[in-house]
C-alpha cells in the first residue's frame, strides 16, 4: 500500500510525505493518486497553510510507477482500453497541474501557494515528474542518488507531464539525452543540466525556508507567463527547426524506425511545442496512450523490466539456504578470466586468479587495476575504493591458494582435455563443499563433469564477452548437477549484479544455439547471391544490433570454422550446415578471418575500422540479378532464431519462457523492441507463424520446419505467455 501523509507545521508549511510501507523505494500505485489529490486539495484550501513541501520518508524519493497502474487503467473502460488509459493519464495530469498552479488566479497568476520538492535521494520516472510540477526542486548532496526519466529504456516514454515540462524547462536539444537516451545524473550533474534547482545538505529544511520566502513571481512557471519562448527555439523558429530536424534524424538513425516509443516521444515534443501548455499535456497523453497500446511496449516492459527483475531476484532459484560467495577462485587469466576476476572483486568478493605463468596472472590482475584507474579518472570511484577493489585479487600460479574458496570459476581454453586436467587439480586442493563452475560456450557440461569427483557440485557458467559490459550470464545445469550448485551460481550472479538464466545441458546450450543459425542464415544468403548490403541492412532495420556478417567478423571466422568442424564431427550425417561451411572454409583459407585480420566479409583499415563490404567476397559469390524483398530476408533472419528458441523450450533445454526472452535480448541483442523471440511469435500470432514456417520450409529447407508445440498452439490460437504463463514454462 502506498502512503501519503500530511503534517501541517506551526510555521505554516504543510509537509506531504510519501512512504510506501513494505517497500525499499516508493512507487506510485493506482490507489495513491486520489490520496495525493485529496491532500493537495486540503492544503490549498487551508488558510493556515502558506506553502507545501513534498518529500519522502525513505532515503530515496521514488523509483517510478507501479506498472499495474497501466493494466488497471486499461481495465477501467471495459472494452475500450485506450479510452481507459487516456482518461487515467489525463486525470494524473489534472492532479499535477493543480499542484503546479497551486491555487493562483488564472487571470493575474497571483495568490498561489509555493510548492517545493525535497528529494533525499534517487528520483526516477514519476519520482521526477511530480517534482517537475513543483515550483522548486531541492535534492540532497548524495552522489549515489540517480535523477532522471529512464522510461525509454523499457519501451515507453515519460507520460505524466515529464516530457512536456522538461522540454519547456530546458529546450528540446538539452532535454534529448534525458528523454531519448534515459540518461541518469547524480544531483550535482542534474542541477548543472538544469533538471533540478538546488543541491543542499538538508533538502527538507531548505525547501521549507524557500516556501516561506517565495513570492508570486517565484512560483509562476515560465510556460504560464505571457511571452514565454521555448529555450533553443520552437519548431517554427530557425534554430528550433534545425533542432527538430536533427532530433528526427538522430532518432531514426539510432532506432531504424522499429522502436515506437522514441518516435512517439519526438512527435509529442514537436506537436506540443506548437500549442499552449495544457493542450501540449493532452497531446502527450494521446501519444503515451498510443505507445501503451502498441504490443511492442507491453513486450518490452514485460521482458526488460518485469521478467528481468524477477530473474535477478531468483525467480527460479532452488529452495536451499543462502549460498553467497565469500571467496572465488578464477582459473585462467586471459580476457575472460580477467573480466570475471574484475566483476567479482567489484562485488566485494575475495578473488584468487590463477594461471600457468605468474606473468599471465599478473596481467589479469592488471586488467582490474587499469579498469579501476579509468574509473578514478572519470570520478566514478575514489582512489581508496579502487585500491581496495584491486587488493581483493591475488594473482598466483599456486593451486593451494584455492583451499578455502567456496566457488571456482574455470575459464581456460575450450578444450575438454585441458578442462579435465584443471578440474582434477582443483579437486585435489579444495574442500568438500566447494562448487566448481566451468565457463564454456559450447562444450556439454555433463561430459565435462565426468572429470570431477563431485559431479553434483559441477555446473556450467557461460559469461559473455566482455564480462564487465555484458549483463547476461547463462547457467547450465548438467544431468547430475545438484540444487545447491544451481543456487550457488545464481547467488554469485546476483552478487556481481548481472542477470542469470538457467538452462539444461545440450550442445550450444541456449544462447549459442539461437545465434549460430542467425549467423549461418546470413552466410547462406551470401552463397545464394543475396546482396550482403541487403542482408546487413535488413537485420538492422528489424532491430538487430549487428548484421550476421558483421557479427561473424567480430567473433572471427576461424572460430566459426572450429565450431563447424566440431559440430560436424559430433552430428555426423545429421549435420545441416554444409553450404555454410563452403563459405567459411573458403574465407579461412584466404586468411579472411574477420576484424582481427583486417579482412572478412568487410574490409578494415589499419585501426580496425570497417571501410565497406568486401569486393573479394562479392567476386567469389556474385549477387543474383533477382533479389528477395526486404521482408523475406528479415523473416529468414528472425524465424531461424525464434524457432530454435521454441525447440529449446520443446526439448526442455529452456525451462522458462521468461529466460528465453530476457536471455535473447541481453545475450545477443535479439530485436529488443519485440520483447524477445517468444514474445515476437506471440506478437505475430501462432497461426500466422506456423503458416509462415511452412512457406519458408518449402522455399528454403527443413531448418524452418514448424515445431510441434507451435503447430499445436496455432490450431488452438494460443500464445506462449497465454499457454505457459508469466510464471514460467515447462516444455510438454
Amino acid at each position: 500500500m502506498t502512503d501519503f501523509t500530511m503534517e501541517k507545521g506551526a510555521d505554516g508549511v504543510a509537509v506531504i510525505t510519501w512512504d510506501v510501507k513494505g517497500k525499499s523505494m516508493n512507487v506510485m500505485s493506482m490507489e495513491a493518486w486520489p490520496l495525493l489529490d485529496s491532500l493537495i486539495d486540503e492544503a490549498l484550501a487551508d488558510d493556515s497553510v502558506k506553502g507545501i513541501v513534498i518529500t519522502s520518508g525513505k532515503d530515496s524519493f521514488a523509483g517510478g510507477m507501479d506498472l499495474n497502474v497501466i493494466a488497471k487503467m486499461k481495465e477501467s473502460a471495459g472494452d475500450d482500453p485506450a479510452r481507459g488509459l487516456f482518461e487515467g493519464i489525463m486525470n494524473a495530469h489534472g492532479i499535477l497541474r493543480k499542484l503546479e498552479r497551486a491555487g493562483m488566479d488564472p487571470k493575474t497568476n497571483k495568490g498561489g501557494k509555493p510548492v517545493a520538492a525535497a528529494l533525499p535521494g534517487t528520483a526516477l520516472g514519476i519520482g521526477l515528474e511530480i517534482p517537475l510540477a513543483c515550483h522548486r526542486i531541492f535534492a540532497a548532496d548524495n552522489p549515489k542518488a540517480k535523477i532522471g526519466l529512464p522510461e525509454i529504456m523499457v519501451g515507453i516514454f515519460p507520460g505524466m507531464g515529464g516530457t512536456t515540462r522538461l522540454v519547456r524547462k530546458m529546450g528540446a536539444m538539452a532535454a534529448s539525452p534525458l528523454l531519448l537516451e534515459g540518461k541518469l545524473n547524480d544531483p550535482k550533474k542534474a542541477k548543472a543540466a538544469g533538471v533540478i534547482d538546488e543541491v543542499v545538505e538538508d533538502p527538507l529544511a531548505a525547501a521549507k525556508d524557500w516556501v516561506l520566502s517565495a513570492k508570486d513571481a517565484d512560483i509562476l512557471k515560465p510556460w504560464d507567463a505571457k511571452g514565454y519562448k521555448m529555450p533553443g527555439g520552437a519548431p517554427y523558429h530557425p534554430a528550433g527547426f534545425m533542432t527538430f530536424v536533427g532530433a528526427s534524424a538522430m532518432v531514426n538513425g539510432k532506432t531504424k524506425g522499429v522502436y515506437p516509443a522514441a518516435k512517439a516521444l519526438l512527435s509529442a515534443v514537436y506537436e506540443g511545442a506548437l500549442v499552449p501548455f495544457d493542450t501540449a499535456l493532452k497531446i502527450e497523453a494521446r501519444w503515451f496512450t498510443n505507445v501503451l497500446m502498441n504490443p511492442s511496449s507491453g513486450a518490452m516492459i514485460r521482458s526488460l523490466f518485469i521478467n528481468k527483475e524477477a530473474l535477478e531476484k531468483g525467480a527460479n532459484r532452488p529452495d536451499v539456504p543462502d549460498q553467497r560467495v565469500r571467496k572465488v577462485g578464477v582459473l585462467g587469466a586471459g580476457m575472460m578470466g580477467a573480466g570475471i576476476a574484475l566483476v567479482s572483486a567489484q562485488a566485494g568478493i575475495e578473488v584468487v586468479l590463477i594461471d600457468q605463468k605468474q606473468e599471465a596472472a599478473d596481467r589479469g590482475k592488471a586488467h582490474a587495476a587499469d579498469y579501476a584507474a579509468k574509473g578514478v579518472a572519470r570520478k566514478k570511484i575514489t582512489q581508496d575504493k579502487a585500491d581496495e577493489m584491486v587488493a581483493r585479487i591475488t594473482a598466483t600460479t599456486d593451486y593451494a591458494a584455492l583451499a578455502d574458496a567456496d566457488l571456482i570459476v574455470e575459464a581456460v581454453f575450450e578444450d575438454p582435455k585441458i578442462k579435465a586436467e584443471v578440474t582434477k587439480a582443483v579437486d585435489a586442493v579444495t574442500n568438500a563443499d566447494c562448487i566448481f563452475a566451468t565457463n564454456t560456450s559450447t562444450l556439454p557440461i555433463t561430459e565435462l563433469a565426468k572429470a570431477s569427483k563431485n559431479p553434483e557440485q559441477f555446473i556450467g557458467i557461460h559469461f559473455f564477452s566482455p564480462v564487465e559490459k555484458m549483463m547476461l550470464v547463462e547457467i547450465i545445469r548438467g544431468k547430475e548437477t545438484g540444487d545447491r550448485a544451481v543456487a550457488k551460481a545464481l547467488d554469485f550472479v546476483r552478487q556481481i549484479r548481472k542477470t542469470p538464466i538457467v538452462v539444461n545441458d545440450a550442445r550450444f546450450f541456449y544462447a549459442n544455439r539461437c545465434i549460430i543459425p542467425y549467423i549461418n542464415e546470413g552466410i547462406r544468403m551470401v552463397k545464394e547471391g543475396v546482396s550482403p548490403a541487403l542482408i546487413e541492412n535488413a537485420a538492422k532495420l528489424v532491430g538487430m544490433p549487428l548484421g550476421p556478417l558483421q557479427l561473424v567478423d567480430e567473433t572471427s571466422i576461424d572460430l566459426g570454422a572450429k565450431i563447424a568442424r566440431a559440430t560436424k564431427a559430433a552430428m555426423g550425417d545429421q549435420y545441416p550446415d554444409g553450404e555454410v561451411d563452403e563459405v567459411i572454409f573458403w574465407m579461412e583459407g584466404e586468411g579472411r578471418l574477420g576484424r582481427k585480420a583486417g579482412k572478412g566479409f568487410y574490409d578494415y583499415d589499419e585501426k580496425g575500422k570497417r571501410t565497406g563490404l568486401s569486393s573479394a567476397v562479392a567476386a567469389q559469390y556474385p549477387q543474383s540479378e533477382d533479389q528477395p524483398d526486404l521482408i523475406e530476408v528479415q523473416h529468414r533472419l528472425l524465424f531461424v532464431q525464434s524457432l530454435e528458441a521454441v525447440r529449446a523450450l520443446e526439448e526442455g533445454v529452456l525451462m522458462d519462457i521468461r529466460e528465453g526472452d530476457v536471455g535473447a535480448i541481453l545475450g545477443w541483442g535479439f530485436a529488443p523492441w519485440s520483447g524477445g523471440p517468444l514474445s515476437w511469435l506471440d506478437m505475430i500470432g501462432a497461426p500466422y507463424a506456423a503458416e509462415r514456417c511452412d512457406q519458408l520450409t518449402e522455399a528454403h529447407g527443413p531448418r524452418f520446419a514448424c515445431p510441434e508445440v507451435l503447430r499445436e498452439m496455432a490450431a488452438k490460437n494460443q500464445s506462449f505467455y497465454g499457454r505457459f504463463g508469466a510464471e514460467g514454462a515447462q516444455a510438454a
